[in-house]
């Protein structure tokens, strides 16, 4: 999300901002009477905070002067209020609510600089709506009116450059295929005129044009044959290379962006958009080029034979082409709204599969099958609503196309009668007007399929250019750890204007056991995750054995580090490669030990198949007891250097708890180890614990030390007690 507009230099030196940085430069659109407003923008310096009107200033105040600033949400619009630090308030902008997500980020930018804090705030959000010409985008980052034809250039240039020598063989055969197309027309018309008009040796020449054609039409089938074939390899190639690279960065992709799209949709770009391809491939390109030279070849010929009536054969012509192109950006939107509503529709059914057991707890089968039925039925309307433009263009434009077929016959049938023409190269004209029409026939079909494909080419090339927010830096270190962690003054929020840890610092020696300890939604998770590198710090920094995580090679990170959650995922597979899923080249013995430290051995081995037992989708076939303690065997298999645990015995029984315990006891050892959990007993051997409160540490030390305190952990546990009195 666009948070610096770029402003004219004219603009800018009439404001006084000429020699000024600015920092973020967003629009507004309505007035303090709301009232709309064009050409208004909220711009902020280093020092200072404007909004302007063209080239007035409207509002300007010295951020120094502010405590805070931030977006206000008011009734169906917005403000962005100025807190002085006299206690006054001003709202200084409005805005429409399409704006809201973009002056959070602005607040927050103008309110650390306030502070003192000069980083700048990012947005790695997708507009909604295009700033330039405002057009609401269907899903995809990039607006497809202002990208234009240059965009698309583009996106086919680089989806086809892999395939060059290829493309180039196709067209050749295309080439030769519509070379013999155009030579057929030509040896029927001198067998007319030569053999059956004048009646010499006749036949001798149905003889020899018998064979002639015979030889055109089985070179014709095997140029096409071999054409499709390898036009059709060619698209399952492009195909399945565009699904591996769409799954390569999705793998890359930060876990912020996966979770902010929807399930279907991810998969639909995958597998359904990647498919559309290879269709276009097999049943446009195959024939596209062959065409496109076949309709200026017969074109040529018509001009040489009768140019005049070459002219009245085409007088529709232009008609049909401009109608096609007219209507296609009505079927874009179509298309793209066709494919909104199917990510939506599968979306949907993914999420009741997933979650049929609490669906049928509820009693909801009901209501989600008229759910689904709604759904479907939105889908199907906008489906139909897209066919109808085609079952109705299409027989338009074929009749239009045969009117000057009709017309060329007949004018040319009078030229036959009255000597300036002989049947033979009548005949060859009409052959040469239906080689030059079936093309226009088909240009409905074409158009459609080209707009399907462009459409595809969108989505997949919107995830293909998104922006990789995790990557390894340029000299990334690979690096035995000994697990010695630092935070210092990390400030991070999912959205940057909403800080869930704020000014962090904590160390951490090698082999300690830490625990986090706080409410729900105070930042525990969040921190775990930033010591993951499932998500990059908005400020401050995380530093492993003195080195910034930044700097670390992520993958031979990520094999030093040992995850146990509270909701295990199992992958549906034996448990022998979910346990090796940590380390594929482990040995069945490494896998074994690593079952026994976590207490896993004994039950694997009395399941019906042993370590080659299915475990079914998600580990259904376990308890969670057993998928905990398989999840703990993955993690000893990695021999971890970082372990976190986050809630990992929380769901258990009292027995399977101490089961997982004790094997969490054995796997702590020689490791860091970050604990998160809400029942306190558990963190008791815990070296310190770490209260985390409104986002920041409130207190560090010992079980005995906080409780001695008496402060928010002190708290926490007499509120546990008071509990397990009452139950």
């Amino acid at each position: 999300m666009n948070l610096l507009f770029q402003l004219d230099e004219k603009r800018i030196e009439k404001i006084g901002l000429k020699d000024q940085e600015i920092w973020y430069c967003v629009p507004y659109d309505l007035t303090k009477e709301n009232r709309y407003v064009r050409d208004g923008y909220v711009i902020v310096t280093k020092t200072r905070l404007l909004v302007t009107e063209k080239d007035r200033i409207l509002f300007e105040t010295e951020l120094s002067e502010c405590r805070e600033i931030y977006s206000e949400t008011l009734m169906h619009n917005g403000a962005l209020t100025v807190v002085k630090k006299d206690g006054s308030r001003i709202r200084a902008a409005r805005f429409s609510m399409k704006h809201a997500v973009r002056y959070s980020y602005v607040g927050r930018g103008a309110t650390m600089l306030a502070q003192g804090v000069f980083h700048k705030v990012e947005s790695l959000e997708n507009e909604t709506v295009c700033p330039k010409c405002g057009f609401v985008l269907p899903g995809i980052s990039a607006c497809p009116r202002c990208n234009g034809k240059q965009e698309s250039a583009r996106k086919i240039r680089e989806m086809c450059r892999p395939y060059v020598w290829k493309f180039l063989l196709i067209g050749a055969l295309m080439l030769l295929s519509s070379g013999v197309r155009i030579l057929i027309p030509r040896v029927q018309q001198q067998f007319i005129d030569g053999a059956l008009v004048e009646k010499n040796g006749i036949m001798t020449d149905i003889l020899r044009f018998a064979g002639t054609m015979l030889f055109l039409t089985v070179l014709t089938i095997f140029l096409t044959v071999f054409r499709s074939w390898y036009s059709t390899l060619l698209g399952a190639r492009m195909s399945k290379d565009l699904r591996g690279k769409l799954f390569a960065k999705i793998q890359r992709l930060s876990l912020s962006y996966i979770q902010e799209q929807k399930p279907g949709e991810l998969m639909n770009r995958i597998m359904a958009d990647t498919v559309q391809i290879r269709q276009f491939m097999e049943t446009v390109f195959a024939n596209a080029v062959s065409e496109f030279v076949t309709v200026f070849a017969a074109a040529a010929m018509m001009a040489v034979i009768s140019w005049k009536l070459m002219l009245l054969s085409l007088v529709f012509v232009p008609l049909v082409i401009w109608g096609s192109f007219a209507i296609r950006g009505t079927v874009m939107k179509g298309f793209r709204r066709a494919r909104k509503r199917r990510d939506h529709l599968e979306s949907q059914l993914q999420d009741v599969l997933s979650g049929m057991s609490v669906v049928k707890s509820y009693g909801k089968e009901k209501e989600e099958s008229e759910t689904f039925k709604h759904l479907a039925q939105e889908q199907t309307m906008v489906e139909m609503k897209n066919e109808l433009y085609f079952a109705v263009r299409m027989p338009v434009f074929a009749f239009m196309l045969g009117l000057g077929a009709y017309l060329a016959t007949y004018f040319g049938g009078l030229k036959v009668l009255g000597g300036g023409m002989t049947p033979g190269v009548l005949m060859q004209f009409i052959s040469y007007t239906t080689m030059l029409y079936e093309p226009f026939r088909r240009i409905t079909v074409i158009a459609r399929q080209f707009t399907q494909t462009m459409t595809s080419m969108e989505r997949i090339y919107d995830v293909l250019d998104a922006r990789e927010e995790i990557t390894n830096a340029r000299n990334a270190k690979k690096m035995q750890i000994r697990g010695e962690v630092e935070f210092r003054d990390v400030t991070f929020g999912y959205r940057s204007y909403e800080p869930v840890l704020n000014h962090v610092n904590l160390s951490v020696k090698p082999g300690e056991m830490i625990g986090l300890v706080g409410a729900s939604g105070s930042g525990k998770t969040t921190l775990i995750n930033l010591l993951m590198r499932l998500y990059q710090v908005d400020d401050g920094a995380l530093y492993i054995d003195g080195v910034n995580i930044n700097d670390l090679d992520i993958e031979n990170f990520h094999r030093q580090i040992g995850v146990v959650l509270q909701e295990t995922f199992l992958f549906n597979d034996t448990i022998l490669e979910n346990i090796r899923y940590a380390r594929p080249d482990a040995t069945f013995q490494e896998v074994v030990e690593a079952a026994k430290t976590a207490n896993a051995h004994d039950f694997i081995c009395r399941a019906p198949a042993g370590y080659e037992t299915y475990v079914g989708e998600k580990g259904y076939m376990l308890s969670g007891g057993e998928r905990q303690r398989i999840a703990i065997a993955r993690a000893v298999l990695n021999r971890p250097r970082l372990l976190i645990l986050d809630e990992a015995t929380s769901n258990l029984d009292t027995e399977s708890e101490y089961l997982v315990q004790t094997a969490l006891d054995r796997l702590r050892k020689n490791c860091t180890t970050f604990a998160i959990a809400h029942r306190l007993s558990t963190l008791k051997s815990a070296d310190r614990l770490v209260v985390i409160d409104k986002h920041r540490i409130a207190e560090a030390g010992s079980h005995e030390e906080l409780l001695a305190k008496k402060g928010i952990y002190y708290g926490l546990v007499t509120a546990q007690l008071e509990m397990s009195k009452t139950q």
